[in-house]
C-alpha cells in the first residue's frame, strides 16, 4: 500500500464494488445508482485540490470517492462525483465552482433524484467552494458536509464567498464538519476560525488521530467510525419521503395525443403550456402568411390559405403568462428549451441556470454579453426575485443543435418583440442571442 500515491490508496471502508450498484458514466460526472427504481435523496462528493504534478488518475476514480459513492448508493441514496477543474490548480477555482453547480443541475435533473432533497459534501481543497453554497442556500439543499478542508483561500487566488462569514447565516440548513487532529498548520487555523464563528449551526466529528486525508491513508477504527459517522449524518438529513413525479426536473415521458409535457418546481405548477395549432397550408417552418387584401385571381395560381388562429392560451394565475403559439418539431434541443422557459416562467432561478453550459454564451440584443452560469446568476437573479420573468413564444423552429424563437419580452410594464436564437449541445444552452 505504502508504494502507491496517497489518492489511489484504499479507502477505510473497504473495496466496495459489486453488482448491486450501478455507474453510470455523464461526462465528467460519474452518477452511483442504488438497487431498486425509487426516487430518493442524493449527495454530490466534491473532490478537493490542486492534485500532484504527476497525476496519473482523475479524482473520480480514486478509491476514496468512489468508496463514498459507493457506499451512499448502498444505503439507497443516488450519489455522484464530479471531475472538475480545482484539481489543475488553485488558479481555476471560479471555473471549478460553476463545473460544480452545472454537476448539480445534472444530478438534479436525474429521474431518480428527488430534487428538492440535494447534499454536497466538499473534500479537502473543495472547501473554498463551499461557502457560496453557504451563503446562497438554495431550498433543494439539505445538508453541506466538510472534511478535512481548505477554508482560507491563498494569495493570489481569486477570493470566492469564505465559509467562515456565511456559516449560520441561514439556522435551517445542517453544516457537519469533520476535523483531523493532526491536520496540517496552514488548513487547521481557518478551519478553528469556521468552527468558532459556527458555533451551534455546526455539527463536528472529530479524528483525534487522523491525517489529511483520513479516510485513505489512516486505517484505523477511529477513521473508519469517523466515515461511518459523517455517513449516517448525511443520509439522515436526506430521509423524507421522496416527492412525487411534479417535482421531478426532467418530464415524464410524453404520452401520445399529448401536446404538452412540463414538470413542476416545489414553488410552482408548469410555467408553459402548448397548444397545436390546426394543420397551416405551408411548411411548418415558415411564418404564417398574413393577408391584408384580397388575391387577384389566377387561372393556374390558387390565392394562398390563412391557416386559422391559434386558440388562445389558459391563464396562468400563479406566474403570470408565458404561452407557445406554434411549435415545429419537439426535437431534443426543443425539449431543453422548453424546460428552460417553464424554469424561467415558475420563477425558480437554480432551474433556470441548470439548463445552461458553466460556459455559456449569451449576446443581448442591445451587444452586451454575458459569459459562464456565474454572470448569468448576477444578471437575472434580481429579474427573478422581482418576478419579471413574462415572455410569449410566437413560432419557433427547430433544427438540430439549433432553435429559433421570435418572443415577446415583458419588462418594466412594457413589452419587446425578439429574435432568440439558442444551441444546445449535450443537453445543455451554450449559445443564445437575441436580436431586433
Amino acid at each position: 500500500m505504502t508504494d502507491l500515491p496517497a489518492y489511489l490508496r484504499p479507502f477505510v471502508l473497504g473495496v466496495l464494488e459489486g453488482s448491486d450498484v450501478r455507474v453510470d458514466r455523464l461526462g465528467e460526472i460519474d452518477l452511483y445508482r442504488p438497487p431498486g427504481t425509487a426516487r430518493g435523496g442524493a449527495i454530490l462528493f466534491v473532490h478537493g485540490g490542486p492534485g500532484p504534478a504527476n497525476l496519473e488518475v482523475m479524482p473520480r476514480d480514486w478509491p476514496v470517492y468512489k468508496g463514498y459513492a459507493t457506499a451512499a448508493a448502498r444505503r439507497g441514496l443516488v450519489s455522484a462525483v464530479v471531475d472538475h477543474s480545482l484539481i489543475h490548480g488553485l488558479d481555476r477555482l471560479v471555473t471549478a465552482a460553476d463545473e460544480v453547480e452545472a454537476a448539480v443541475g445534472v444530478l438534479r435533473s436525474d429521474p431518480r433524484v428527488d430534487p428538492d432533497r440535494v447534499g454536497l459534501w466538499f473534500f479537502s481543497g473543495a472547501g473554498l467552494l463551499a461557502g457560496e453554497w453557504l451563503d446562497s442556500r438554495p431550498d433543494w439543499l439539505r445538508f453541506v458536509a466538510l472534511t478535512y478542508p481548505l477554508l482560507a483561500t491563498p494569495p493570489g487566488v481569486d477570493d470566492l464567498v469564505t465559509a467562515a462569514e456565511v456559516i449560520g447565516k441561514h439556522k435551517d440548513l445542517p453544516v457537519l464538519l469533520t476535523r483531523a487532529g493532526l491536520e496540517r498548520e496552514e488548513l487547521a487555523g481557518p478551519v478553528a476560525e469556521f468552527v468558532s464563528a459556527g458555533g451551534a449551526a455546526l455539527d463536528i466529528i472529530d479524528v483525534p488521530k487522523g491525517h489529511h486525508g483520513f479516510d485513505m491513508l489512516d486505517h484505523t477504527e477511529e477513521s473508519r467510525a469517523a466515515v461511518t459517522k459523517a455517513l449516517d449524518w448525511a443520509i439522515a438529513h436526506l430521509g423524507e419521503e421522496p416527492g412525487d413525479d411534479t417535482k421531478l426536473l426532467v418530464p415524464p415521458p410524453t404520452k401520445k395525443k399529448t401536446t404538452s409535457t412540463r414538470r413542476t418546481t416545489s414553488a410552482a405548477k408548469a410555467a408553459v403550456a402548448v397548444k397545436t395549432p390546426p394543420a397551416p397550408a405551408e411548411p411548418a417552418t415558415q411564418p404564417a402568411p398574413v393577408v391584408t387584401t384580397p388575391v387577384p385571381p389566377a387561372p393556374v395560381t390558387p390565392a394562398p390559405v390563412t391557416p386559422a388562429p391559434v386558440a388562445a392560451q389558459a391563464p396562468l394565475a400563479d406566474l403570470g403568462f408565458a404561452t407557445v403559439a406554434a411549435v415545429t418539431a419537439d426535437t431534443p434541443a426543443a425539449r431543453v428549451i422548453a424546460r428552460e422557459h417553464a424554469a424561467y416562467a415558475a420563477h425558480d432561478l437554480e432551474a433556470f441556470l441548470a439548463m445552461y453550459s458553466p460556459t455559456a454564451r449569451i449576446l443581448r440584443a442591445d451587444g452586451s454579453e454575458l459569459k459562464g452560469r456565474r454572470f448569468l446568476r448576477e444578471f437575472y437573479r434580481p429579474r427573478f426575485d422581482a418576478g419579471e420573468c413574462k415572455t410569449e413564444v410566437v413560432q419557433r423552429l427547430s433544427l438540430g443543435e439549433w432553435v429559433v424563437e421570435h418572443v415577446v419580452s415583458y419588462e418594466d410594464g412594457g413589452s419587446a418583440p425578439q429574435l432568440a436564437l439558442y444551441r444546445v449541445v449535450d443537453g445543455l444552452i451554450t449559445d443564445v442571442e437575441f436580436r431586433v
